[in-house]
């Protein structure tokens, strides 16, 4: 459906992937990155309407891309949301323009309920 909002999955570990690809397909287009390069390749090329974001992955970490988003005007607005398997640092994800935190194991209905806040 061309009038289903895009989000972009960003996770290092295909497993986090799948499982959040199970909780959203069928309600968005999703798109999938798994490391933080391929996806700021992937939001060059056509920007989502959302991006879930690993915080720890290998090389770029979550902060890193955020920041990177966020610096660059033609990115800036996309909402971010963290996903996180250690304790969020609140404070910092605010500073950075992240809209929120999910921490893992994830709780679809949170998830969702977020997402929808932010769309």
């Amino acid at each position: 459906m061309s009038d289903q909002k895009t989000i972009l999955l960003v996770d290092d570990t295909p497993e986090n992937i799948e499982l959040l690809s199970g909780i959203l397909d069928g309600h968005y287009t999703l798109k999938v990155a798994l490391n933080g390069q391929r996806a700021l390749k992937v939001v060059a090329k056509s920007q989502p309407d959302l991006i879930l974001l690993d915080v720890v992955m290998p090389g770029m970490d979550g902060y890193e891309v955020c920041t990177t988003l966020k610096t660059d005007p033609a990115t800036s607005e996309i909402p971010i949301i963290f996903v996180t398997g250690t304790a969020p640092d609140t404070e910092k994800e605010q500073a950075l323009g992240a809209v929120g935190t999910v921490t893992k194991p994830i709780d679809p209905a949170t998830l969702r309920a977020l997402i929808a806040d932010n769309l």
